[in-house]
């Protein structure tokens, strides 16, 4: 049986005058708020108390809040577990994502190590897994590869003397990775999180999609075993695919079954971890065991010597020296590494907080910032390279049993043992198996072509904003595509407020209720009345489009062809006229021995567009802001309408703006504040109480009883006019 709707079942009514906003401030007493000042902000700012401090240092160590709450019995055996997983699935992304940034197999360890000791301390997320992330990878590699090119000699910077090529890309990594923790820092320290919510989930979508087209065919050469140099900057893709298959002909063969066969067999694991992961304790740890069976294959049969694959060979053993950063580097690398920085905390605050609101925590972005910033810096001291998290990598995190960030501080000791102790395991590990590993790791980033479809369905202007940021970054590269798709996305905002979806409302008969009169079959629209709905803010773009857009004409036009009109009607009446009124100005009936009715049937040299309209009603409600050119526009809007006796009310005004409206002196004789009505209801029933009836009369709607002298040339005018339809209208008396 169908059930009423609840809705159905209930019912109000509500008696009360019928308010302005003048009578509605006469009734209701309103409070004086004083609002704060700029002084007040900086002193409240750095007011301390015992309160205050306390929060301040749970808010630069959020290891204190989860820490004293840890419930040891119930989380413990998680984390390790949770840890463990994580470790190994951390250790293999380690050493394929630094295949992405043109750096030695054994920086990507460090990196899946120090810097999440800091984050330990810092960061507020409990289940992100922090460590490399193939984007940042790769954009750092563009800035690598553009320094220090395989085939050709390196910048000329001074730090670069007397090293290796291996060590001048280590240090032109960690230098870049010094910059982005620095940018983050600032921007942590500057409370500046908020720039996040510029990069929209759809930006992002399209950026990282294009992320992972580029990172599939930096792939391709490691795959195919051939020897193609980096290519950075525009086109780049295009270039690379074109020295691939020059060389397709020299593919090595072992290295291709090889990827192909793991790329196969880690991929219909992860399924069956993603189908079956409410069933199985862990994840099977698939990247892990394909490793560890590729380097004992690769060593049994010598594929180095006999099969000319290319291998990881000599793993750093432990740890180096700390080292400074070059300045120098810094200037060559700044405009890379901004955009690096915001990219590699946008997609760590998304994962964060997906995970925050599933687990019922709060996660502060000005503090991920500062947690991340002081990580990349902290890290790239000790030649590690950009710092993030990955999505995979993160599920494995909390999915295995993760609690907090203890996890993650045990995958990171994992990864500490590896390079101290087991990393010479590693050394006969092909460079084809990393390579296999970070393509079939780029499914859930690619699959995200899917969501053009979704986005073409759903909403175009999101639509144009993913195509346009992923081709964008696939043929212009990562750091001036990020550009493109703001640039694109401001466009599509500008375009939505410049050109909204404007609406004439009408009544749903028997309530207080307006929609939109396109919308619904039974409403009830008043004669002579129009309700417009403004639904966006009112600014200098795009006030020019509303005016257009209010009643289907100009009324200005309108006023002026009824003063000429009227012009010529006076002449016929009197010889002279020393106030002639102005053409923008409102009509003058004075002197005239009738009632002006400009709907009514005119002569046929008289010709003025008819107007079947006496009140317009403006709905505010979703106007958020008007500023100072769109409030200029707006009362000469509102002036040409009364001038032509137009009733014009606006509605449901927001209170900041009509304070802003007396402030610049919007108010004049022609423009009262009894215009302005706390509801869309209450000015239709003042409309209605104003026009009770709605008479449509002749030209003349009412005729008076007057006397007046004409002279006899007038009289004369007023015949050759031809104006012979007024004998029948009105009857004229003259007397000489």
């Amino acid at each position: 049986t169908n059930l009423p709707c609840p809705s159905l079942e209930k019912q109000y009514v509500v008696a009360r005058h019928v308010y302005s906003e003048d009578s509605f401030a006469g009734d209701h007493e309103k409070i004086h708020r004083v609002p704060k000042t700029g002084l007040d902000h900086v002193r409240g700012y750095l007011t301390c108390d015992s309160k205050r401090a306390k929060a301040a240092v749970l808010s630069l160590l959020p290891i204190v809040g989860w820490m004293r709450s840890y419930r040891v019995r119930e989380w413990l055996l998680g984390d390790v577990v949770s840890g463990i997983s994580t470790g190994l699935v951390a250790i293999m992304q380690g050493l394929a994502f630094s295949l992405l940034a043109s750096l030695p197999p054994s920086y990507g360890l460090y990196t899946a190590f120090f810097p999440m000791l800091t984050y330990f301390f810092l960061g507020t997320s409990r289940h992100i897994s922090v460590g490399s992330f193939p984007v940042l990878s790769l954009m750092v590699g563009a800035v690598v590869t553009r320094l220090v090119p395989e085939d050709g000699p390196p910048a000329n910077i001074t730090s670069f003397e007397g090293l290796t090529p291996d060590q001048q890309r280590v240090l032109v990594a960690s230098s870049v990775t010094f910059l982005m923790g620095i940018f983050q820092l600032a921007m942590g320290v500057l409370q500046v999180g908020f720039i996040v919510v510029y990069l929209s989930d759809t930006l992002v979508s399209g950026f990282t999609t294009a992320a992972a087209v580029h990172i599939l065919v930096s792939q391709l050469k490691f795959v195919l075993g051939l020897d193609v140099p980096g290519i950075n900057g525009p086109l780049a893709i295009i270039y690379t695919l074109e020295k691939i298959f020059v060389q397709i002909t020299l593919t090595n063969i072992c290295d291709l079954v090889m990827s192909i066969v793991i790329m196969v067999i880690v991929f219909i694991v992860k399924e069956l971890n993603d189908r079956y992961k409410a069933k199985l304790p862990v994840p099977v740890p698939i990247e892990a065991i394909m490793t560890i069976i590729a380097c004992g294959v690769s060593y049994g049969f010598n594929f180095e010597k006999r099969y000319d694959v290319d291998i990881v060979g000599k793993m750093v053993s432990g740890y180096e020296s700390p080292i400074a950063p070059s300045v120098e580097v810094f200037r060559e690398s700044a405009v890379e590494a901004f955009p690096v920085a915001i990219v590699g905390f946008a997609v760590a605050f998304s994962v964060a907080k997906v995970y925050s609101i599933k687990h019922d925590y709060t996660i502060d972005g000005n503090q991920e910032l500062i947690a991340f910033g002081v990580s990349n810096i902290f890290g790239a001291s000790f030649r590690s390279f950009a710092a993030s998290t990955a999505l995979s990598r993160t599920a494995v995190q909390e999915s295995s049993g993760g609690k907090t960030q203890i996890a993650g501080l045990i995958s990171a000791m994992m990864a500490m043992m590896v390079t101290v102790a087991l990393g010479f395991l590693l050394e006969p590990l092909p460079t084809s198996v990393l390579g296999a590993l970070v393509i079939v790791n780029l499914k859930g980033m690619l699959m995200q072509f899917r969501e053009i479809l979704y986005l073409w369905r759903r909403d175009k202007p999101e639509c144009v904003v993913w195509v346009g940021t992923c081709l964008g970054a696939i043929l212009l590269g990562l750091d001036l595509g990020l550009a493109v798709g703001l640039g694109v996305e401001l466009l599509t905002v500008v375009f939505r407020t410049q050109f909204p979806r404007c609406s004439v409302l009408a009544n749903i008969p028997g309530t207080d209720l307006y929609r939109d009169r396109k919308d619904h079959l039974h409403i009830f629209e008043p004669k002579g009345v129009k309700i417009f709905r403004i639904p966006s803010p009112i600014f200098f773009a795009n006030i020019e489009f509303f005016r257009e857009k209010l009643v289907g004409f100009n009324p200005l036009r309108v006023l002026r062809k009824r003063n000429k009109a009227l012009r010529t009607i006076k002449k016929l009446f009197q010889e002279k006229d020393n106030h002639m009124t102005e053409l923008d100005q409102p009509s003058d009936l004075k002197g005239l021995p009738f009632r002006m009715d400009w709907n009514a049937e005119l002569p046929t040299n008289i010709r003025v567009p008819r107007v079947d309209l006496h009140s317009l009603i403006l709905d505010f409600s979703a106007v958020s802001f008007l500023d100072i050119s769109a409030l200029k526009g707006l009362r000469m809007a509102l002036k040409e309408f009364i001038r032509m006796d137009v009733d014009v009310y606006i509605v449901s005004c927001d209170v900041h703006i009509l304070e802003k409206l007396h402030n610049c002196m919007f108010f004049d004789e022609e423009i009262l504040t009894s215009m302005f009505f706390p509801t869309l209801h209450d000015a239709m029933l003042h409309v209605l109480g104003t026009h009770k009836e709605d008479k449509s009369t002749s030209w003349f709607m009412e005729q008076l009883s007057f006397k007046t002298v004409v002279p006899r040339r007038a009289e004369q005018a007023f015949v050759a006019s031809n104006f012979s339809f007024f004998f029948i209208v009105f009857k004229l008396h003259v007397h000489y």
